[in-house]
């Protein structure tokens, strides 16, 4: 597999013989339950919330928690040194919509990115993939990026091209054709909801580090 179309250098020495001699020692050992629930890898792209310039192939790699909620794994490739981003909860419309107004616009639906042809499951053929995608066209997700605020694609011209065009070469997809066979489906059955997707707003994250109380000397809190 390729490596990503946005490859960035991660700094630190190559992983020394001891090393991986140990973690395969451990992983032979210690059972990894929750991770072994993951049966589903999902790609689509995100971009920083107040820079629509800086995008990133976002490779999920989901588990069902119940009929309602999946949890996702975000890495920025797919092959065995991707990189962890972040992660992603998905629900259904039904929990959506259970959800205080002041937390929906932290949520962004998946209508577009499905219907659009932009998310799709690496390798699995397409009858397979659309009976999955039928329902995730119609969920609402939750991405925390372990920097910055980043958004999913929901209209169209948000996608660089260069990116695009790498990833589709790199799975041999095509967007366009895969927009056509999604036509069919449909997005929330009450429609999106006017504050998902940031309520069509731009966020950023800002963190201060703040000094307590001299009672509490030692301790700082990030807000």
């Amino acid at each position: 597999m390729a490596a990503s179309c946005h490859d960035v250098d991660v700094p630190g020495k190559p992983t020394e013989t001891g090393t991986a001699l140990l973690e395969t020692a451990t992983g032979a050992i210690q059972g990894f339950a929750p991770i072994n629930q993951i049966h589903q890898h999902l790609c689509a792209f995100h971009f920083y919330g107040d820079d629509m310039t800086r995008q990133v192939e976002a490779h999920h790699f989901c588990a069902h928690l119940n009929e309602d909620v999946r949890q996702c794994l975000i890495f920025d490739g797919p092959e065995a040194g991707a990189r962890l981003i972040g992660l992603e909860y998905i629900v259904t419309e039904e929990l959506f919509l259970t959800l205080p107004d002041e937390e929906k616009p932290l949520w962004h639906t998946h209508e577009f990115e499905v219907k659009g042809g932009v998310l799709f499951m690496p390798g699995v053929p397409g009858v397979v993939e659309r009976r999955d995608l039928e329902v995730v066209a119609r969920t609402y997700g939750k991405t925390v990026h372990f920097w910055q605020i980043m958004m999913a694609l929901t209209r169209e011209g948000q996608l660089r091209q260069d990116l695009a065009d790498c990833v589709e070469k790199k799975f041999s997809v095509s967007f366009q054709k895969e927009r056509e066979n999604r036509a069919y489906m449909s997005g929330p059955a009450h429609g999106i909801h006017p504050l998902a997707n940031a309520a069509g707003k731009g966020l950023k994250t800002e963190i201060r580090e703040v000094d307590l109380p001299a009672a509490n000397t030692g301790a700082r809190i990030f807000t």
